[in-house]
């Protein structure tokens, strides 16, 4: 009886020191639409979408092997581009402006397209700058500062 009562708490104690191991490393490695979710407060669709519209703009700002350095720390961007809403292009004014006044249409209209994608996501056009720091937060770790400077770099 005494071994059997011995044998429970040694287990027990065994349970939870895995439990309290294994616990943060499932949260330090909690993947990015997790990350957004959570500290956003926003649905894990919303955070795919979002994340793959800012991910979309940055595959259309730099070259291939750039890009590819952001897949290599991102591994699921492809999908999260593919959830993605379509940008509604030609109907913002911004690019236009920008273009009498001599800026930079492309990034006036990238933002724009952002602004526009997250709505279509049922978000504030605001959002992009909280998704922002969060995703090259998120780049940064897990890719290092050259593949979160190449995405920083291709949303300004």
């Amino acid at each position: 009886m005494i071994r059997k009562h011995l044998f429970n708490k040694v287990l027990l104690i065994v349970l939870t020191i895995c439990w309290m191991v294994y616990t943060p490393v499932y949260a330090v490695d909690m993947g990015l639409v997790d990350l957004l979710s959570s500290q956003l407060g926003v649905s894990k669709d919303q955070a795919k979408g979002g994340a793959g519209s800012i991910f979309q703009l940055a595959k259309q700002n730099l070259n291939v092997e750039d890009f590819s350095s952001i897949v290599k720390a991102v591994p699921d961007v492809n999908q999260m581009i593919g959830a993605a809403p379509k940008a509604e292009k030609g109907s913002s004014a911004l690019g236009s402006l920008s273009s009498v006044m001599g800026g930079n249409s492309n990034n006036l209209q990238g933002m724009a397209d952002l602004a526009s994608s997250f709505k279509q996501l049922g978000m504030s056009g605001d959002m992009v700058s909280k998704f922002t720091p969060i995703i090259l937060d998120y780049v940064q770790n897990k890719g290092g500062d050259h593949a979160m400077n190449l995405l920083k770099g291709a949303l300004l």
